[in-house]
Parts: structure tokens; sequence; C-alpha cells
């Protein structure tokens, strides 16, 4: 096997697996409550765009089972600092875990813990999180190693 990614499409709401440039599979997922739009602050219930990693796997996620994505970014970080929403030390620390690959600060004003987990996708129901069915988080949690880049589009 080559390199695992995956690939969000917001808008038309597929989360699809690549081994290095195959695709191995595509899922039907939902997001936040108010999926348009990049995420901007905790709360708003957004789904984040941009590019990131799996920081964790979490076995024990109260939506069967999680990956944990590396939001907020860089990115997010400096657009923060620039409008004030978050400290220098806050975007520090962003930076910081995200070039060592770790998992970010998650309790920060631009939001956090941000996960790919079980629960359903009948409908936008997250704070911001991405959701497929039971059944097909626990296909992708055997797929997705910790580290596996994840892009998330709109």
């Amino acid at each position: 096997m080559g390199e695992i990614r995956i690939e969000i499409h917001k808008k038309a709401r597929t989360l699809r697996v690549f081994d290095s440039e195959i695709l191995i599979k595509t899922f039907t997922v939902a997001l936040g409550f108010a999926p348009v739009g990049d995420k901007e602050f905790e709360g708003d219930g957004k789904t984040p765009a941009g590019s990131f990693y799996v920081f964790t796997k979490n076995p024990e996620s109260k939506f069967n089972l999680s990956l944990g994505i590396s939001y907020p970014s860089v990115d997010d970080a400096e657009r923060g600092l620039a409008a004030n929403t978050i400290s220098k030390a806050e975007a520090d620390a962003i930076s910081i875990a995200i070039h060592k690959k770790l998992m970010p600060p998650q309790k920060t004003a631009l939001g956090g813990e941000i996960y790919i987990h079980g629960g359903g996708t009948a409908s936008d129901w997250t704070d911001g999180c991405i959701a497929l069915k039971d059944k097909e988080i626990a296909e992708l949690f055997e797929l997705v190693p910790v580290g596996a880049r994840v892009d998330i589009f709109e």
C-alpha cells in the first residue's frame, strides 16, 4: 500500500480515500450544521476547509470511532492573529504543533476538536465535524493511519 490520503468535498458531501493516486473508496458525509464557507470561530457550525492531517485515532469516540483532524492550521492561526481572535502565544502554539505533526491546541476561539466520526449522514448536524455512517467510519478507521493527509475543499 502507498500513501493513504483523504479528500473531502463539502459541496458534493463526499469523502474519497486514495492510495497514492488510486481512488480506493468514496463515502457520503454529513457536515457542520452551517456548512457553507470556511470555519471562522468556535460554535459557527462550519466545517473547515484546507489541508490537514490525522493527528489521532480514537477508538472510544462518543460517535463510534473517530479520526482527529489537525484544525486549526497555520493559515487559520495567522488569520486569527490578524483579526485579534487569538493571541500570539496561541498562534505560535498552533504553528509549533503543526510543524511537528502533533495535535494543535483544540480549545481556541477559532474552534477545534474537528473529527471524522460516525453518527450518520441523514443531514448536516455536527458542530463542524465530518460524519459518516457507523459501518463506514469502521472501514475508514482501519484504512487510515495517523499522519494521513486530509484535504477539505468547499
